[in-house]
């Protein structure tokens, strides 16, 4: 069975920057295969694209540019934030702040965000807003573990369930992942 629309795909690889060279971001072997539904958007468009019609068994090897993984990093995305904005129970929470811890945070219009500690400068804090691979090329390279016909009530709920009885939720309490 080929991969394409509403297939669910299962796969192993590896994730470098900037080339087959680059450095090791992510590892995902066989025993735990990233497991998602083709054509759900779910991933960058760049990545279904190139593994778009392979089968169980076949290698893939590949390298997105930044425009088709996560797009360049923009420099309105690097923000100082009042140090007043960690007040936790009265205190600034100093745990949070330190460069590189990535805080989850909300703007103004209720979306959640993921920030990055850049810099502390007195009463600011330097966020970074950027996906972490922002501006990164990204090679990617593995093998398809395994494609099937998604259910239809992972299409429903556009994700893959784990851990299921053959006929579906119900052997497993609802307890599905």
């Amino acid at each position: 069975m080929n991969i394409s629309k509403n297939k669910v795909v299962s796969l192993s690889y590896e994730l470098r920057t900037d080339g087959k060279d680059g450095e090791i971001i992510e590892t995902v072997g066989d025993s735990q295969p990233l497991m998602f539904i083709f054509g759900t958007n779910s991933l960058v468009p760049g990545f279904e694209r190139n593994i778009e019609n392979l089968k169980t068994g076949d290698h893939f090897a590949f390298l997105l540019a930044c425009e088709e993984a996560y797009g360049p990093a923009h420099e309105e995305a690097v923000v100082e934030i009042p140090i007043s904005a960690f007040i936790v129970d009265g205190e600034i929470d100093h745990d949070l702040l330190f460069e590189g811890n990535a805080i989850p945070m909300t703007d103004s219009n209720g979306n959640r965000l993921n920030g990055i500690v850049v810099e502390i400068k007195g009463d600011t804090v330097v966020m970074d807003f950027n996906h972490p691979l922002a501006g990164d090329d990204l090679f990617f390279s593995g093998k398809v573990v395994d494609v099937r016909e998604a259910t239809s009530e992972e299409l429903e709920r556009r994700r893959v369930l784990t851990n299921c009885s053959p006929g579906g939720c119900g052997g497993c309490g609802g307890g599905c992942s």
